[in-house]
């Protein structure tokens, strides 16, 4: 994965990933009843397989793992804490509104990367932010039952927190174009093995009932919690970041509607109209990206 690669395929590839995160609710929540961090320590162990299995042939590949520690922090920051609070979202709260709270991650990137040094933040990256929150506000005045229940407030806090990490990972390793793709591997693997240690801490181990669980296990580890954060990497460190961050504000649509298709959520006019609002804001605040080639 270090060879060099043309930025029209690199961006193809992140763009591939952003498709694959779409599924991540609908697979998470077809898992059943596993707890979160052994799902995360299963799915992640898996998709560290996916890069294990991507070194063969390329014996040197196993030099990516020496990177330093700053380089670690932040890829294993990022993946285990924004999957751990995600996947915990998807177990206590709805998981439509769990997932487009988390899905306003596209548009913080776009506010963060304005923060990076030559950029600024301009009135249009403002405007964005409020329709995001316009968006997340008619979340928890628009629920049918006039009230999320006390049970569902630690997990939509969750699902909102993870959009922060998740955002605040992408743009780091945008500044980390030094560190190689095959590094996501262990990257993943360490998050399995942090899993694994907290699940046998707090959690009592429940294994999949059905095959379909067991299949749901299987593709969330080879797609959204596998193959897309190696596409993802590539994306962000070689491809068009500008094409990737406007395209990423189509995820909550089509996340909403892969869960409302897999039975998962009702559709209502107000998850909808939520869900119209946070990616229009995220297209407001990605102007200036649309607007260059």
């Amino acid at each position: 994965m270090t060879n060099y690669m043309p930025p029209r395929t690199a961006t193809l590839i992140g763009l591939a990933a952003i498709l694959m995160w779409s599924l991540l609710a609908s697979f998470t929540v077809a898992t059943g009843n596993i707890p979160a961090f052994q799902l995360a320590a299963m799915t992640f162990a898996i998709g560290a397989l996916v890069g294990f299995v991507s070194w063969i042939g390329r014996p040197d590949a196993i030099h990516a793992l020496r990177q330093p520690p700053l380089a670690w922090i932040i890829g294993v920051g990022g993946l285990f804490g924004y999957h751990a609070l995600y996947f915990l979202a998807l177990r206590f709260a709805p998981p439509a509104e769990a997932g487009l709270l988390n899905y306003l991650w596209p548009l913080l990137i776009v506010l963060f990367s304005s923060l990076l040094p030559g950029e600024r933040l301009a009135p249009h990256h403002i405007l964005g932010a409020l329709l995001g929150f316009a968006g997340t506000v008619l979340l928890f005045g628009g629920n049918n039952s006039g009230d999320f229940a006390p049970g569902q407030v630690p997990g939509l806090a969750a699902a909102f927190v993870a959009a922060f990490v998740w955002a605040a990972y992408s743009v780091m390793s945008r500044q980390l174009k030094a560190v190689p793709t095959d590094a996501v591997a262990g990257f993943c693997l360490a998050t399995a093995l942090l899993s694994a240690v907290v699940h046998g801490f707090i959690e009592v181990t429940v294994w999949p009932d059905t095959v379909v669980q067991w299949l749901a296990v299987a593709a969330l580890g080879l797609g959204p919690v596998g193959a897309a954060f190696y596409a993802w990497d590539i994306g962000m460190k070689r491809g068009d970041i500008r094409v990737l961050g406007a395209a990423s504000y189509v995820t909550p649509l089509l996340s909403t509607a892969f869960l409302i298709l897999a039975g998962f959520a009702q559709p209502s006019a107000n998850i909808a109209i939520a869900a119209l609002l946070i990616a229009g804001g995220g297209l407001i605040a990605a102007k200036d990206m649309l607007g260059r080639r």
